[in-house]
Order: structure tokens, then sequence, then C-alpha cells
């Protein structure tokens, strides 16, 4: 049996994540889905049995994805409470076939995103949303994009105790440093708040959203990831190389990455009726 969650064991975790280079967004999470279960508890000690009950909740409103990500974080703190003994299996998920069109990033739509921002005069955004796009980076790894970088041509990302090598096109780079010196930055991230803090994902989403009416876009489409979800599946049509991908991309498992190639619905339907079944 284990040792009732209190808000002090919340915080200690809190700190062993972030001692394990957890990204701040993920801690905040984990803390909270903690939170929520220790709420559930009531005063109780966590068993294995409670989490059953406690899974059945979230599954009653909840999708298996997002009850899987809530477990996911209750697994990290029984873990370090070493109470690994409590821990219950994940909801089954069946892997889609297919990517939802009203989830999916377009080319086109990537294009009319940088127009508007370009008309609007954010010039910062978009060079933001073409350097996330060309890239691949993910938006915590933006402040890894320094003058110093961008000189070079490449930047070093280290993150989640991993290091990566990223390349920086020569059109890219030509733009950045053009960009570089219109606003006199000279060392240190190339993107930053007006207080000159780097750039969150909170800060680039926001900027974002304000873009979608104008461009034409459905808001749920228009995200910072979702930039790094459409570079993935350019590169490997162009590569058609998963291992070669899940290094640029630096995940540790091809699994993850083949979630990024994974076709549209509308390429779906193209590739059925290419088959010529239906007589």
């Amino acid at each position: 049996m284990g040792h009732r969650i209190t808000e002090k064991r919340i915080e200690e975790f809190g700190r062993y994540l972030e001692e394990n280079e957890k990204a701040a967004s993920t801690v905040s999470r984990y803390m909270k889905e903690v939170q929520d279960f220790a709420a559930f508890l009531e005063g109780r000690a966590p068993e294995k049995t409670l989490l059953l009950e406690y899974r059945s909740r979230l599954h009653l409103r909840c999708r298996a994805r997002t009850v899987n990500r809530k477990l996911s974080a209750i697994h990290s703190y029984l873990k370090y409470t070493d109470c690994a003994e409590c821990r219950v299996k994940f909801l089954k998920v069946q892997k889609k076939a297919f990517l939802e069109d009203n989830r999916e990033l377009t080319p086109e739509e990537y294009s009319r995103l940088l127009e508007t921002a370009k008309r609007k005069g954010n010039w910062r955004l978009y060079y933001v949303m073409m350097t996330i796009c060309s890239t691949g980076i993910r938006i915590g790894e933006l402040r890894y994009i320094t003058a110093e970088a961008v000189r070079k041509g490449r930047a070093e990302i280290a993150l989640k105790g991993k290091v990566r090598l990223i390349l920086i096109p020569r059109e890219l780079q030509m733009r950045l440093e053009g960009y570089m010196r219109k606003e006199r930055i000279t060392s240190g991230p190339v993107f930053c708040s007006r207080y000159g803090n780097p750039l969150d994902r909170s800060n680039v989403c926001r900027e974002m959203k304000n873009l979608c009416e104008a461009a034409g876009i459905s808001a749920q489409k228009v995200f910072p990831h979702n930039l790094r979800h459409l570079f993935a599946r350019s590169f490997y049509q162009v590569e058609k190389d998963l291992a070669h991908l899940a290094d640029v991309m630096g995940h540790s498992s091809i699994e993850t990455t083949r979630i990024y190639v994974t076709a549209s619905a509308r390429d779906y339907e193209c590739t059925l009726n290419r088959m010529h079944l239906i007589l």
C-alpha cells in the first residue's frame, strides 16, 4: 500500500520532473493529473483497485487516448513514490488508418498562414512558422535557433537528455540572416518576446490563432505542432525513409514517427478509388 498523496509530495514530484529535464508544460500537466487523482482518492492511499475505478470514471467522459495520457502522468508519480505495483494497463486504442481532414494542415493552408502574417506585418511570426515547418523542430526547441546557429547553418538541440543536430536549409538561413539584420539581432535566440525571453508555445499559438479568420482556415488546424506534422509528411513523401525521419524528428521510437506520416482521409480515399474494386 502506498502513502497518501499530499501537496508536499506533488511539489516534490514536480521538482523531480524538472531535475529530469521534463518540459515545463509536461511538469505542470503531470502535477495537475496527480492532483485530480488525489481529489478522487479523498485522502485514501493509492491502490490498484482504486486506480482501476478511476480509469473507468475517466473513460466515461474522456477519449481513450486522453485517459491514457492521464494514466501516464499518474504512473510516473506512482513509480516516483515506489508504488509501481499500483499501476494499471492502458486502454487499447485502435490505430487510425488515416487522419481526419479537419485536423490536417495542408501545404496550401500553411502558405496562406505565411501570406496572412506577411500582410499583417507580423514578420516575427512569419519567420517562426517558416522555421518550424522547414526544420521540423518542436516549439520548445525554438530557443536553439540562435544567431550563432543561423550563421553556421545548423543548430545543436539538447532536450530530454538527447542531443541532435538540425540543419538550417540555405534558403531559410539567408531569410533569417536578413531578419536578424533588420531586427539588429547579433547573438542569442533569434525569436524573443518584447521582454527578451525566448518565445514559448502560448505566445506562438495565440498569434497563429489570430491569423485564422483572415487566412480562411479552421482554428482547430492551427497550432505550432501541426507545422511539425506538415514537415514530417513532406519529408517522408520525398525520402520514404521512416528511420531517418525518426532521427531528424528526435523520436526514440519509429512508432511515434509513424503517427506523423499517417495519410489524410482525402489521400486514403484516393487510394481506395484507384483500386477500382467497386464494379
